[in-house]
């Protein structure tokens, strides 16, 4: 079954899209647990990361660092943490969080951000991305 993450790639769905090459996609987190927490998934559908060949796999992660050091210049933080969990959606992704401390990576807590600040959060990150 298609997942909501390849309706995104396919523009079936919207996203506040971060940043994007031509294998991936980088969006914000429609349910962030801080400001600028933002999903990294490759294009290609794939329901878990360990099954991803060596090479997509490391792309992937080059391809995330990337849109890291864009949040770490956008986002007032300490860091940007790095999550992947795989069994909420079955599309590989790898979440970069925004933290100042261990509490910011505890998925039990969401903060709500509405449509206008994703927007200027999506922008203001992909205008601090470099490569």
């Amino acid at each position: 079954m298609e997942s909501i993450f390849s309706k995104i790639v396919k523009k079936e769905l919207k996203c506040f899209k971060v940043f994007e090459d031509n294998k991936h996609l980088a969006f914000l987190d429609i349910r962030p647990n801080t400001l600028g927490h933002t999903l990294c998934i490759p294009k290609k559908e794939n329901d878990y990361i360990f099954d991803l060949t060596e090479k997509e796999y490391l792309a992937l992660l080059k391809f995330a660092r990337i849109v890291a050091v864009g949040i770490k210049k956008a986002i007032d933080c300490n860091r940007v943490a790095m999550s992947v969990i795989g069994l909420e959606i079955s599309h590989t992704h790898i979440h970069l969080i925004p933290i100042n401390s261990m509490e910011d990576v505890n998925f039990d807590f969401k903060i709500s951000v509405d449509e206008d600040e994703m927007r200027k959060i999506a922008k203001k990150i992909n205008d601090s991305i470099s490569y």
